[in-house]
C-alpha cells in the first residue's frame, strides 16, 4: 500500500491555520502535497518556502486569462492576485508550478492566452472539466462548453496536448478520433479517491454523494481496508458492459464517460456521458424537467457552521516512517482491463 501525493483541497487551503504543518509532515515521509490556490496568500515570503521544497506541487486557479472573463466568475481584483502570486513563485525559483483552469465555453477562446500565461512565469498549464458536482451543479449548464466548443478543445489538446496537464477530465472526448495524453479512463476508486474531513471515503473527488460512499477510515482496517475491500471499488475496477453504450462503436475509446457527470445531472450511470461527443447525452437532458427537481445532490456538507479555529488545530500524526519507498509510477500495480 502506497500513498504517492495528498491533494488538500478547499475553500481556500492556504488560510488554514496548521496549514504548513500538515505540508511538512507529509513531505517529511516523502509523500508529494499538491494544493490548488487563489494565490491570495502566496506572498513572496510563503513563496519562497514553497519553493525550497521538492514535494510540493502548487496549482493557481484562473477561469480567465484576462481579467475580465477571469473576474465576472472569481470575483474582482481575483485575476490580479492570481497574477501576483505566479509572479512570486516565479522570482523565488519554483518551476513547473501550474495554472489550473476549468474549462467554460467564456474561457475556451482563450487556450492560446493561457498557454502564453503559463510559460511567462514558467508554469505547466493544467485544464480540467467542468462537472456538474458541488458548486459546479447550479452553473453547469449555462457554463458548460457548447459542442462546438468541446471539438475545439479537443483539437487544440491533440495539438498541445503533450506539454498541458488533463489528468482524466477529457477521455470522453477521445470519441473524435485518436486518444488524448493523458488518463484515458475514468480514475474512480481505480488510481484517486477522496477522504472528506470526517474519514468518509468517495471513489471519485467529484462524487460526493452516497451512492459512491466506500467506508470510512476511522473504522477497522483504516484506508488500507476501504481500498482493498470496498465493493464498490472492487465494483468500479472490474469489466464493465457498457449498458446503453456498448453498441457504440466509441466506447472502447471513452468507456461511457464520466461517472460523477451523469449522476449529477441526472443520466443513469450506464448510459452515455451527458457531454457524449456523438451527442446521445444532448438526447436525455433534454428530458429532464425544467426546475431540475429529483436531480441528486451531495450527500454531505462539512461546511464551517461556526467560525474556525484561530490556532493549530490539533491532528493524532503518527511519526512512524512509511513501510516502503514511495513509488514514482500512479499506476504502479494497476491492471487495467
Amino acid at each position: 500500500m502506497q500513498v504517492f501525493y495528498v491533494n488538500i483541497g478547499g475553500g481556500e487551503p492556504t488560510v488554514r491555520a496548521d496549514f504548513f504543518e500538515l505540508l511538512d509532515y507529509a513531505t517529511a515521509h516523502h509523500v508529494g502535497v499538491k494544493f490548488s490556490t487563489n494565490g491570495v496568500r502566496i506572498t513572496p515570503e510563503v513563496a519562497r518556502r514553497l519553493a525550497a521544497n521538492d514535494y510540493v506541487d502548487v496549482q493557481i486557479s484562473l477561469d480567465g486569462a484576462t481579467a475580465e472573463v477571469n473576474d465576472a466568475l472569481r470575483g474582482p481584483g481575483s485575476y490580479d492576485t492570481a497574477v501576483r502570486a505566479m509572479r512570486n513563485l516565479a522570482d523565488a525559483g519554483m518551476t513547473n508550478f501550474k495554472l489550473s483552469v476549468v474549462c467554460t465555453r467564456h474561457n475556451i477562446p482563450q487556450l492560446a492566452a493561457f498557454k502564453a500565461l503559463a510559460d511567462t512565469y514558467g508554469a505547466q498549464l493544467r485544464l480540467t472539466r467542468l462537472r456538474p458536482s458541488g458548486r459546479g451543479a447550479d452553473v453547469w449548464d449555462e457554463l458548460r462548453p457548447t459542442r462546438e466548443q468541446q471539438r475545439e478543445l479537443y483539437d487544440w489538446l491533440v495539438a498541445h496536448g503533450d506539454s498541458v496537464l488533463t489528468g482524466d477530465s477529457f477521455f470522453h472526448l477521445s470519441a473524435y478520433g485518436r486518444a488524448l495524453p493523458g488518463l484515458n479512463l475514468c480514475g474512480a476508486g481505480r488510481v484517486v479517491c477522496l477522504i472528506d474531513p470526517v474519514g468518509d471515503v468517495y471513489a471519485c473527488p467529484f462524487a460526493i454523494h452516497e451512492e459512491f460512499l466506500a467506508g470510512n477510515v476511522r473504522r477497522p482496517g483504516g484506508f488500507a481496508g476501504v481500498w482493498r475491500e470496498s465493493e464498490l471499488f472492487r465494483r468500479l475496477r472490474g469489466p464493465q458492459s457498457g449498458g446503453a453504450c456498448a453498441s457504440c462503436a466509441f466506447y472502447d475509446t471513452c468507456k461511457g464517460g464520466c461517472m460523477a457527470a451523469k449522476f449529477f445531472t441526472g443520466l443513469p450511470l450506464d448510459g452515455p456521458d451527458p457531454e457524449c461527443v456523438q451527442g446521445h447525452g444532448e438526447e436525455l437532458l433534454a428530458g429532464r424537467p425544467e426546475d431540475r427537481t429529483g436531480m441528486p445532490r451531495p450527500s454531505a456538507d462539512h461546511s464551517h457552521r461556526t467560525a474556525p479555529r484561530v490556532g493549530p488545530v490539533l491532528v493524532p500524526l503518527t511519526r512512524r516512517p512509511p513501510v516502503s519507498a514511495c513509488a514514482e509510477d500512479p499506476l504502479a500495480g494497476l491492471r487495467i482491463h
